[in-house]
């Protein structure tokens, strides 16, 4: 069975790294927005293809664009956080009762 914790611990591990990398992405994004770079820049147009599947449901679905200012953002950065909170907590402490 130890085998079964330390695959949750590794597959733990590797989420909350993607989690951490996905959540500075999104900083950037919204940083990026700040100054207008530009879009045929190869590292700008892969910040937006990494964040724009994320960032566009949200962006339709909150009603809130006040004085032109993205929300959608900080609910990913919230979202990021729960999901580092909670999921990712959980499997290590599932793995760790395991080991």
């Amino acid at each position: 069975m130890y085998i079964v914790g330390y695959f949750l611990m590794a597959a733990a591990k590797v989420m909350d790294v993607v989690l951490l990398f996905f959540m500075w992405v999104v900083i950037i994004r919204a940083v990026l927005s700040w100054v207008n770079p530009d879009p045929y820049n190869a590292i700008v147009r892969f910040i937006n293809n990494v964040t724009e599947p994320v960032l566009y449901p949200i962006r339709s679905r909150l009603p809130i664009n006040y004085g032109g200012i993205d929300f959608s953002p900080i609910v990913v950065f919230l979202v990021v956080i729960f999901l580092r909170a909670f999921v990712v907590n959980s499997l290590m402490r599932m793995a760790a009762s395991l080991i």
